[in-house]
């Protein structure tokens, strides 16, 4: 089936074939015998190739720049490339802080900070432009998805990464030095390539009920420990407790257990006081301690059920792949199980079941 067009000769492709990348498409007899055909002219085939190509490069992009996948060499690299420059850049601004070293090196330290905020803004604006190729992003269009990755919390570090060095370039007039402080927080960047964070926030968050609770204690007891020290001493030492907020100095370090020993009672009452303040800090401390612990134990118990119910996914025809070994292996990777520990998980199921492995 033949048009003429634009000038040109073209024939009219079914969008199946062209979708899928046969290579038959010099064919239109054999296209045209589909039995639903949309067609489309050789125009159209070079853009939905086009389309085709900047939607795999996006999602390569995407793919490179999240966390490493153990079978992708390439995104490795580069997580291992940036995890290195960040934790450079936070060396480099604890030397910056030197006078002697910063009036030695500061050409060279600002040669590497601008280096630095050229990949950190290349990265960022890379992350922008390939979000669209992420399923799982929130935003039913493109720019929804960009924009929900701007307003995100990893969105707003990534930002802040680079902004700061960019400001007093843009605002010359305005004395921005207290921003370079602010380039610390390229440290959260590292949430990226490493799930510790990720796995702190997830397990409090799972324990919120009980972590909030436990925070509730402890403000009642700051308060009124505060409040009866406050009593019991401002007579005595007016210049540490001559107000109840001046005395929560000492009833934080109290709870906290650290006892810096610049502040102290020597009434009596003070004293008692301070000793029922140091047995509610050991308790409320322990409680956050165990609830922290609690959680992180919990989600580790999630995450083998987790690996175990693939396992067993895989191993119920009898026979484990290698598409399936290496399934397995990225889940394990990214539940961050020990490999010593995920064999024996292994070795167990076997056991029970009796797989062959090709």
């Amino acid at each position: 089936m033949e048009h003429t067009g634009k000038g040109y000769k073209g024939i009219y492709w079914c969008a199946e074939a062209v979708l899928k990348g046969d290579s038959d498409l010099t064919l239109p007899a054999k296209i045209a015998q589909a039995s639903k055909v949309t067609y489309y002219t050789l125009e159209d085939v070079d853009f939905i190739r086009g389309f085709k190509a900047l939607n795999f490069c996006k999602q390569r992009v995407m793919e490179v720049l999240s966390k490493g996948d153990l079978n992708d060499s390439t995104s490795r690299v580069c997580d291992l490339f940036l995890s290195i420059l960040i934790l450079l850049n936070l060396v480099a601004v604890c030397l910056e802080s030197v006078d002697s070293i910063n009036l030695q090196y500061h050409r060279q330290l600002m040669m590497f900070e601008w280096f630095s905020v050229s990949i950190f803004l290349v990265e960022y604006l890379l992350r922008i432009w390939s979000i669209t190729a992420d399923d799982s992003a929130r935003g039913a269009t493109p720019w929804g998805r960009r924009s929900s990755y701007i307003f995100s919390f990893t969105g707003i570090i990534d930002l802040a990464a680079f902004l700061p060095s960019i400001l007093p370039l843009i605002m010359g007039g305005l004395d921005l030095r207290w921003l370079r402080v602010l380039r610390l927080l390229r440290l959260l960047k590292m949430s990226h390539y490493s799930s510790a964070l990720e796995d702190l926030v997830s397990a409090v968050h799972e324990e919120r009920r009980s972590f909030a609770a436990t925070l509730y204690l402890l403000a009642i007891a700051l308060f009124l420990s505060s409040s009866m020290m406050y009593l019991a001493e401002s007579d005595v030492q007016p210049d540490h407790f001559k107000s109840i907020p001046e005395s929560m100095w000492w009833s934080l370090i109290t709870l906290t257990t650290v006892g810096y020993g610049d502040v102290y009672p020597i009434t009596p009452i003070g004293k008692f006081i301070g000793a029922l303040t140091a047995l509610m800090g050991v308790c409320t401390v322990a409680l956050l301690t165990g609830i922290v612990a609690s959680a992180f134990s919990n989600q580790m118990a999630r995450r083998e059920a987790i690996f175990e119910a693939e396992i067993n996914a895989a191993m119920s025809d009898g026979i484990i792949t290698s598409d399936e070994k290496r399934h397995i292996e990225t889940i394990r990777a990214r539940f961050n199980i020990p490999e010593e520990h995920a064999k024996a998980i292994l070795d167990l199921l076997s056991e029970k079941k009796g797989p062959k492995t090709p």
